[in-house]
């Protein structure tokens, strides 16, 4: 397996807006795989929407690829996704890396909005066979119990033909959904032991639907700090996490100096997982260059080392 870092965001934790630019161009010059955007629409916390970004980064980028991680289709209009993606593939010159999930039953979006949780599995399932289909056929029409369309079409469709497909999400429901319509799936909270059983269990049911993952489009995502538990930043992350999940901290992220993460990151590829999402955890321009700097000289030059011995 062909194993690739990756740097993401959940909350938005730079000083300035030019902080986050200087942070995406030197991610973009040194060689990081991907960059990632956590979606949350309501929250006071100040959080960047996922789409919003992918464009930008469309024209402040040459080489580096981007998606969400992972946005909701439960509140998104196919049509208008589907079309933001497109757009967003052919002017970046095919470097989307579009992610989806239902998004957590304990976000302030669903309540805040008056959105149901009720059906949103068969609301997102449905989002996703329009959506795959207008990235690659003239006319899509449609009649769901959530979705109508008749004879929709997009143009220009995505660069890359098929447009990749991550989903995330563990649950038999999302196993299904990462089978049947994806290109690859994204761990959420799940220990790398986890994580392996869901991967032969995608691997087995995408078998059962006469398809094929590949077996290098397996990821999963979690916090980094170079530091230690008890920083003000790491606790305030902690809580939110937990908060946020109803699960423990270390689930999500690693707090210690290279040897811990590359340890998580080796312990997931044992179990059939190469691509990664690290998520600084700092607090101002200073601090998330400074984690950023650490990752890129001691996480980045041992991955072909890991790659290797898996």
């Amino acid at each position: 397996m062909a194993v690739g870092v990756g740097l993401g965001m959940a909350t938005y934790t730079f000083s300035t807006a030019e902080g986050f630019w200087r942070w995406v161009r030197r991610c973009d010059e040194a060689g990081i795989d991907s960059l990632w955007q956590t979606d949350r629409l309501v929250s006071r916390e100040p959080f960047l929407e996922c789409m919003s970004v992918m464009a930008g980064l469309t024209g402040a980028t040459r080489t580096v690829k981007f998606g969400m991680n992972v946005a909701s289709l439960g509140l998104r209009d196919p049509l208008l996704t589907a079309k933001q993606c497109a757009t967003i593939d052919y002017l970046s010159g095919g470097r989307l890396l579009p992610a989806f999930g239902l998004g957590s039953n304990r976000s302030r979006d669903w309540v805040a909005s008056g959105t149901l949780t009720r059906a949103r599995g068969r609301r997102m399932n449905e989002a996703l066979e329009i959506m795959t289909r207008l990235w690659v056929e003239d006319d899509v029409s449609f009649s769901g119990q959530h979705f109508s369309y008749d004879r929709a079409s997009i143009n220009p469709k995505p660069v890359q033909d098929p447009l990749p497909l991550w989903i995330g999400g563990s649950s038999d429901a999302a196993i299904e959904r990462s089978a049947r319509y994806g290109t690859g799936w994204q761990a959420a909270f799940d220990t790398p032991e986890e994580a392996g059983v869901i991967v032969e269990r995608i691997h087995t049911a995408a078998q059962g639907l006469g398809r094929s993952l590949d077996d290098d489009h397996f990821g999963a995502g979690f916090g980094i700090r170079f530091g230690t538990w008890d920083e003000p930043a790491v606790r305030v992350m902690a809580e939110d996490f937990e908060r946020r999940t109803g699960k423990e901290a270390s689930r999500g992220l690693v707090v210690g100096g290279a040897a811990e993460i590359l340890e998580r990151i080796g312990s997931y590829v044992a179990n059939g997982v190469s691509k990664f999402i690290l998520r600084p955890v700092g607090r101002g321009d200073a601090e998330m260059e400074y984690q950023t700097e650490r990752i890129i000289s001691e996480i980045l030059p041992e991955v072909p080392g890991i790659a290797r011995a898996a």
